[in-house]
């Protein structure tokens, strides 16, 4: 735990100015980032006795071993640098909502010549527009099939569109009038797009307009006796009163708004989305938090702005949104909001009516949403922390092991040996940070020594990230770092000082492996022969679940309801199933091999080339290699090395002399300059050179 006064700033170096400040822990990891409309005193409350901190603050900046600030010029250009950092260096004790779902969208490609409508999940892509988000994707699909009636947009996949195109034959929609057939020229490109614009104008609540344009167009067809066209025409009109239905009117003055609600504990917060459009509510969604930081009702509403309008611009911010605490200050907030969006947004509190009834109704759903949270996490919180103390407890150790790491070794019946680094802090899986190994030093099956090779390697690249840090150093340092197959860097060098994690930067307190007492004491040799002597080890064996230490002769056994076993047996498992998972990717892809595969520097594109020219592996296997030369981008000395790669792969045949009928003996795998067979002993003028 380091002491705040070690890297206090001296009095008069922090300006008096706006600007964002980042606390670093001694791993130069960016653990908050926050912003400030006056630096000085701001960092200064982070300096005060201990004692008077709240206790998340206090556990910060113990946690933290340095602060360093950015000035900028006013308090709008903080808060957009705030956000990007928060992004980019993702904090541990900074508030990060989190979707409790991935929500679905109706989504029209605007940016295709031929607009699809469909249903999107994910980051949002540009040129796309978007509308909601629903609670579930079959709303969307009935919204959908209710509207096509009236707005028969494309709904098919590019891979439909193109063979519809190509045979001249619509699919069933088209058939059935649900999709107005631009594949097959019923419609033109404009005339398409034109369908597309009407549908989003109906989506984004402009209906009035079209109902009693249909109306007008139904009494015509009556009053002209086209009485099917009238019929269609009422069922049209009665398709969109049902899809307007779906979202009953909620704000009468067709008023477009966003409300956010709050739902807080002192240990969490839920945040409730209500997208209201055209005085409907278009889409809800929701986020949940744990309460890392000291943050008010005020501050929690700014991060949700910030979360929820970072990447949006234009009509995507309404000109209205409603909280129910306003951020301190106000006005930089409402000013980025207005960046965002182009033009003015105003935000406020509700005070009464109609949108002080719908923000009820929108806290009722937060305080919703974190009851079911808590109730599906079964007080997860207190259970984790007693299982990392019912581990520290259990393994003997000075402290909870807040980050652990599990290692597993999988194969197939000595094949494709492969090795899983999992990481779980605070008791929970940290995803990013998981890694997996192929084992090299040797070949076939011997966990114990695959296990070893995989620690080594894992803790080696720590202690060169350790040295490349300023942490230590052990006499000079190449300034080149050294970069083996696998991207990982194993020599040493000068690091960017960004804050962001590296492959294998940080230690953790407690390695765990999968296996008994062999594979433990492979470990702990391991991490002796490193020097690395304050990291512990533990082994689970699967058949008792017994927890295995470096050099005793008996294993350590948690009760079957610990909440400690039961952790341990979480991050066994997710080992397991990561490192298997690796092994069965690359068993699928050796099977998918290709003698192509080993001619290097011949990359997906002209491997696709070389075959769809030849139409098969066997046609170019028995082709010249001034044949092969004819492909687009295969030079002379690549089609010798793809004829000697495929020479090399081809099963061994008799060649037959044409004009005697002779079985000649063949060298296997032999190829002529010319790209033909070589019958054993006959003279080859690249025969002695290195391929």
């Amino acid at each position: 735990m380091a002491d705040p006064s070690s890297y206090r700033p001296k009095p008069g170096e922090i300006p008096d100015s706006p600007g964002v400040y980042r606390f670093r822990d001694e791993h130069r990891r960016v653990i908050y980032v926050g912003k400030a409309k006056s630096l000085r005193q701001r960092l200064a409350n982070y300096f005060q006795d201990l004692a008077g901190l709240h206790p998340r603050t206090r556990s910060m900046v113990t946690t933290a071993a340095s602060v360093e600030w950015t000035v900028v010029s006013t308090e709008v250009e903080a808060l957009q640098l705030e956000y990007s950092w928060i992004k980019e260096y993702d904090p541990r004790f900074n508030v990060k909502y989190r979707d409790d779902k991935s929500y679905p969208y109706l989504a029209v490609t605007m940016n295709e010549e031929y607009p699809r409508v469909q249903v999107m999940r994910g980051h949002k892509k540009k040129g796309v527009r978007y509308f909601g988000p629903y609670a579930h994707a079959w709303a969307i699909r009935d919204t959908v099939d209710l509207l096509l009636r009236v707005f028969p947009v494309r709904t098919c996949s590019a891979g439909v569109f193109k063979n519809a195109a190509r045979t001249g034959r619509p699919c069933l929609l088209g058939y059935i009038g649900k999709c107005s057939a631009p594949c097959v020229d019923r419609v033109s490109a404009e005339e398409h797009r034109e369908l597309a614009d009407e549908f989003c104008d109906f989506m984004t609540g402009r209906t009035n307009t079209y109902i009693r344009r249909l109306e007008k167009q139904m009494a015509e067809a009556a009053d002209e006796m086209e009485y099917e066209r009238a019929a269609r025409l009422r069922d049209d009109i009665g398709a969109l009163k049902k899809a307007m239905e779906k979202n009953a009117v909620v704000l009468a003055d067709a008023t477009d708004a966003d409300l956010i609600a709050v739902a807080e504990d002192e240990l969490e917060a839920a945040v409730q989305i209500f997208h209201v459009r055209g005085g409907r509510v278009r889409g809800q969604r929701g986020w949940v938090t744990d309460k890392v930081e000291e943050i008010t009702t005020g501050a929690l509403v700014e991060h949700a702005l910030q979360q929820l309008y970072g990447e949006e611009t234009g009509d995507a911010v309404p000109k209205e949104v409603l909280v129910p605490a306003l951020p301190d200050p106000v006005e930089p907030v409402q000013e980025w909001l207005a960046g965002r969006r182009g033009s003015g947004v105003s935000l406020r509190i509700p005070q009464r009516g109609d949108k002080k009834a719908l923000m009820e109704t929108v806290e009722r759903n937060a305080q919703q949403a974190l009851v079911l949270h808590k109730t599906k996490r079964a007080s997860d919180l207190t259970t984790r922390s007693r299982a990392l103390e019912e581990i520290a407890d259990a393994l003997d150790l000075d402290s909870a092991p807040l980050r652990v790491e599990c290692y597993d070794i999988s194969h197939l019946q000595g094949d494709d040996v492969v090795a899983s680094m999992v990481v779980f802090e605070d008791g929970l899986a940290r995803k990013s940070e998981y890694r997996r190994f192929q084992i090299k030093g040797f070949a076939g099956q011997d966990d114990v020594r695959s296990m070893h090779e995989v620690i080594t390697r894992r803790f080696r690249r720590y202690l060169a990230e350790k040295e490349k840090t300023g942490e230590w150093t052990d006499g000079e340092t190449d300034e080149t770092p050294e970069i083996d197959r696998n991207g990982e860097i194993v020599g040493t060098g000068p690091t960017e000082d960004d804050g962001r994690p590296k492959k294998f930067a940080y230690p953790p307190q407690l390695v765990v492996v999968d296996g008994g007492a062999p594979q433990v004491a492979a470990a702990r040799r391991a991490l002796d022969e490193l020097g690395i002597d304050d990291i512990a080890v533990c082994g689970l064996a699967k058949r008792l679940e017994e927890v295995w230490l470096p050099g005793d002769d008996d294993p350590v056994v948690l009760p079957r309801t610990s909440e400690g076993l039961y952790l341990l047996q979480r991050v066994r498992d997710e080992a397991h199933r990561f490192a298997i998972t690796y092994q069965r990717t690359k068993r699928s892809k050796r099977f998918r091999s290709s003698p192509l595969d080993d001619v290097p520097g011949l990359g997906d594109t002209r491997k696709q080339a070389l075959l769809k020219h030849f139409g098969s592996l066997k046609k170019l296997r028995s082709a010249t290699i001034d044949q092969i030369c004819e492909v687009p981008g295969i030079g002379r000395k690549t089609a010798e090395t793809i004829a000697v790669a495929l020479a090399r792969s081809a099963p061994a045949t008799p060649a037959v002399n044409t004009a005697t009928g002779e079985i000649m003996e063949e060298e296997p795998g032999t190829m002529g300059s010319s790209g033909e067979p070589v019958a054993a002993g006959a003279p080859d003028e690249r025969r002695g050179q290195e391929t």
